[in-house]
């Protein structure tokens, strides 16, 4: 066999054995490879002995001095990754692209800031509030009666006030049940003169968590909504379709205003698809994050008429995955609705999300104008669609969609995006297959050992990195030092970042100096980029087979390099990585790489903020560097080759070991703190502070256990530590016990996050006294005919309360008069119900029937009621004013009185 006759591509470029002698030995000219190897090892070892000719289209080897320069090729594929990390800056910070605003017919952001400042001016508005129920309703009522006042004759505005009771079941946190009574909704239907038989809904709400002011979430968006309907209201140009307003009262109290008004409101029959927005941030740009069941049509109706579009289906199938610990009205209208729509959020900056900090000056006019301009597109392109009436004609298919950079969404069927996909998969079928499965005489059975050794070398790499971040992890989390890169992401970049990929670098670097001898640089490089081709494809099979659109991105990353090789291929084989080749190189992997950079942004942009409210049971350092490694081995996939083609990697690895070194000096030493009250860019610890009086009865009615004190939650890993050197009282010794025999250990629990947050602390104070005591009666127990026992109880007291139920050994709860009808238990097995009800409110009555197996004299059942008290005076005490007064300005503690009353039956 004579080496000329093989293509350069698939050759085995090997300098002979004697590679122990020294890299001057050199090769001997002419010489065939012998007639008989000595047998291969696991992974081909035996083909190292082979010696290249000189006529070899490999080049020169390592030895003679060739290859790309180590600080070249650093220094370039740095700045690369850093230009294209600030492209993507450059496209988030262009918030308006196009278009003037506060023209006549157009969306004015100044004006919908006016009602932002009116609006969060109120301060907190939550659920049954005087300033919720009152103050808010009545500054809605008036603006919505001067649109309709300026309104054109072609059109004609219906106003109605809501007030539904209901209940019902969620899988949220865990699983629980809510009830809410007399909530306050406020809707507004806009319409042709003539009426309308089809409409389509746009969704915010107006109040806000405890303690919060609640500009992103949601004042802007209800601001948006008034000015949206004001400039369609005031136009010339007739609707075909109704435009529903639902300004809800209720959404932070877990969905439930939305739930009254598609469940109950007569207008609610008419919608045939709706728009919710909403925030998981401030400011910045609004994201398209849910569309759909289904239901193409929508995707497409935003692609056609959004100014200024940013979608993307990873964040929907992120998000609907669970991962991320929220949820929106969307649920509620797709769950109990069965109506299609688009779920739109801002994202930017989750640090001070709930939190006294979100405030009207944060949000950018710039923000307010392209949501503006965006949801006044869409809503009139719905509202004037021949779709609408009939969209269950378009029901069935889901969309890829993505946009580029901001400037425009690419959407496509996924059926189509199956066809893609097969057929960039079929690609690199015929392209590696072509290689794999050439005749022996071609020395394919030597590139397909390489190959897969190759394979295995670069899954060792990236496993070995993760194991090498996780280990940094644990450890920092261990040492107390958790969340140190929170006010300081880059400090993540250089403690883990750096870690992985010197780690990556590392065993690729062993690999060629000790298992690949002196083997030519352009055959490994060529070999270690079909690896990596071969992964993004396996990943690429793997997303479509599951049915996932987010597929898209595997097949860009496995098109777009596959090109570029077929491309930069000739060049390469004459000439070697030269600059050229590195120029078309990067060039060609530009799409890829920047996409990946605009996803990358986005995942950190949500997840950090997350991190920092995520509870004491997941180490966030841990799930930061799993994160960082991940975007290490993607981003460094088709850039593996450029090791082998390197002269030397020994400074980077160097230089990277001592980043990661210095920066895990700095951290052991507490010289970043995570938190910061800084003005401009504040991000604070979250705490809740509960002054609760506790009382337990046993089954005869007699109280066994009264208490009372100030029950603390943080909701970040990192607990009281950063707490107890400003507040002492608060340590370890009183960390909160919890009471085995009660629901949810016997704390007042405001939401059943109990499995996320175990770490607690109970500091002694005296009795609260609300003007407003909750009371909790046994109303009747009654036998039912089919053998189990019938428990009516009534409930009074402030707008919010927590009901929980333990049933003991020998007994279950088989229905009650909440939800459907069947108890839904959370996450530990007891029952978590969630009520709340609005200013004007009778007593809430209901009862649960528990199945008696066996007679037990500790009873069957144990419930205790919370009742929290969120807003007006008996939210306040002089010792939880005083706690709250030691706290540093950099935590954000939100604190309110409660009371807990448990009892046995």
């Amino acid at each position: 066999m004579e080496w000329g006759s093989e293509s350069a591509a698939v050759r085995r470029h090997r300098v002979g054995g004697e590679r122990r002698d020294g890299p001057a030995a050199a090769p001997q000219p002419g010489r065939e490879a012998p007639a008989q190897e000595p047998p291969a090892d696991a992974c081909g070892g035996g083909a190292r002995t082979r010696k290249r000719s000189a006529g070899d289209g490999g080049g020169v080897s390592r030895g003679a001095g060739t290859g790309l320069s180590e600080a070249r090729a650093a220094l370039g594929l740095a700045l690369y990754l850093l230009a294209l990390r600030a492209l993507v800056q450059l496209s988030l910070q262009q918030l308006v692209l196009r278009g003037a605003a506060g023209r006549h017919g157009e969306f004015d952001a100044r004006q919908a800031r006016d009602y932002l400042e009116h609006i969060t001016s109120i301060g907190p508005r939550t659920t049954g509030s005087p300033e919720n129920e009152i103050v808010t309703v009545r500054y809605l009522l008036e603006q919505i009666k001067r649109i309709e006042v300026q309104s054109s004759s072609v059109h004609r505005i219906s106003v109605d006030v809501q007030r539904p009771t209901g209940s019902f079941s969620i899988d949220f946190l865990g699983g629980f049940t809510s009830y809410y009574d007399n909530i306050t909704n406020v809707v507004v239907k806009l319409e042709p003169r003539d009426g309308a038989q089809h409409a389509v809904l746009a969704n915010c709400h107006f109040d806000s968590v405890a303690n919060s002011p609640g500009a992103s979430d949601d004042a802007v968006s209800c601001s948006v909504m008034l000015e949206v309907l004001r400039v369609l209201s005031a136009s010339s140009e007739a609707l075909h379709h109704a435009v529903i307003f639902l300004f809800n009262g209720a959404e932070e109290n877990v969905l439930q205003a939305s739930h009254g008004f598609i469940t109950q409101h007569p207008w609610a029959s008419l919608i045939r698809a709706f728009i919710n927005l909403e925030a998981a941030g401030v400011g910045g740009k609004e994201l398209v994050f849910q569309t759909g069941p289904e239901n193409p049509w929508l995707v497409q109706a935003y692609v056609s008429a959004a100014k200024h579009p940013f979608a993307s289906v990873v964040a929907q199938e992120v998000f609907q995955s669970g991962i991320i610990p929220s949820d929106t009205d969307f649920r509620i209208y797709r769950d109990f609705g069965n109506i299609p729509g688009i779920d739109l959020a801002f994202i930017e900056n989750g640090y001070i999300y709930h939190t006294k900090y979100d405030t009207a000056d944060r949000i950018l006019t710039d923000s307010i104008q392209r949501a503006g301009d965006n949801i006044l597109a869409v809503l009139k392109y719905l509202a004037t669609s021949d779709m609408l009436p009939s969209s269950s004609k378009y029901r069935h298919g889901n969309m890829v969609f993505f946009d580029v950079l901001g400037l425009f969404v690419i959407a496509y069927p996924s059926r189509v995006g199956s066809i893609i996909n097969s057929v960039v998969v079929m690609a690199v079928v015929l392209y590696l297959g072509k290689k794999l499965l050439q005749p022996k005489h071609k020395i394919a059975g030597n590139y397909m050992k390489d190959f897969f050794c190759a394979l295995g070398i670069t899954l060792i790499s990236w496993f070995t990195c993760l194991v090498t971040v996780l280990i940094l992890a644990v450890f920092v989390s261990l040492i107390g030092q958790s969340l140190s890169w929170y006010n300081h992401f880059y400090v993540s970049v250089c403690l883990y970042g750096t870690a992985a990929v010197a780690k990556i670098i590392l065993i690729h670097t062993l690999a060629k100096k000790f298992y690949y001898v002196n083997a030519s640089d352009r055959y490994l490089g060529e070999v270690f980029f079909d690896t990596s081709l071969c992964v993004h494809c396996v990943s690429l099979v793997a997303l479509t087979y599951r049915g996932l659109c987010s597929a898209f991105i595997s097949a860009v990353w496995v098109a777009f390099p596959l090109l570029t090789k077929l491309c930069v291929h000739k060049d390469f084989k004459q000439h070697g990585a030269q600059g050229r080749f590195i120029a078309f190189y990067l060039l060609g992997m530009f799409v890829p790489y920047l996409y990946a950079s605009y996803l990358i942004w986005a995942v950190f942009e949500m997840f950090t903020p997350i991190l920092g409210r995520s509870g004491s049971e997941i180490p966030p350092d841990v799930v930061l560097a799993s994160i960082l490694a991940g975007c290490t081995m993607i981003l460094s996939s088709y850039f593996i080759s450029f090791i082998y083609l390197a002269k030397s990697t020994k400074s980077t690895v160097l230089t990277l070991t001592s980043v990661c070194a210095v920066t895990l000096l700095l951290v052991c030493s507490g010289a970043f703190f995570p938190y910061s009250s800084h003005p401009a860019s504040p991000k604070p610890k979250r705490v809740f502070l509960q002054h609760v009086t506790r009382t337990f009865h046993d089954l005869d009615g007699s109280v066994t256990k009264r208490d009372s004190g100030i029950w603390i939650n943080g909701f970040d890993y990192t607990g009281m530590s950063h707490i107890t050197p400003h507040v002492p009282e608060i340590n370890d010794s009183i960390r909160a016990h919890c009471e085995e025999d009660a629901p949810l250990c016997g704390f007042p629990w405001y939401l059943p996050v109990h499995f996320l947050i175990r770490k607690n602390w109970y500091l002694p104070a005296p009795e609260v006294s609300p003007g407003d005591p909750a009371h909790f009666r046994l109303v009747s127990k009654e036998q039912t005919p089919w053998d189990s026992v019938k428990l009516t109880f009534e409930a009074t007291g402030p707008s919010h309360m927590s009901f929980y139920v333990r049933t003991h050994k020998g007994s279950t709860l088989s229905q009650w008069s909440l939800g459907n009808g069947t108890p839904v238990t959370s996450k530990g097995g007891d029952y978590f119900v969630f009520y709340s009800h609005g200013l004007q409110a009778s007593a809430w009555r209901f009862w649960i029937e528990v199945q008696v197996l066996e007679e037990r004299p500790e009873g069957m059942v144990t419930v205790a009621i919370a009742a929290h008290y969120l807003s007006g005076e008996d939210k306040k005490s002089s010792q939880l004013d005083a706690l709250r007064a030691k706290f540093p300005d950099w935590t954000f503690p939100s604190a309110w009185v409660c009371t807990y009353n448990l009892f046995v039956f």
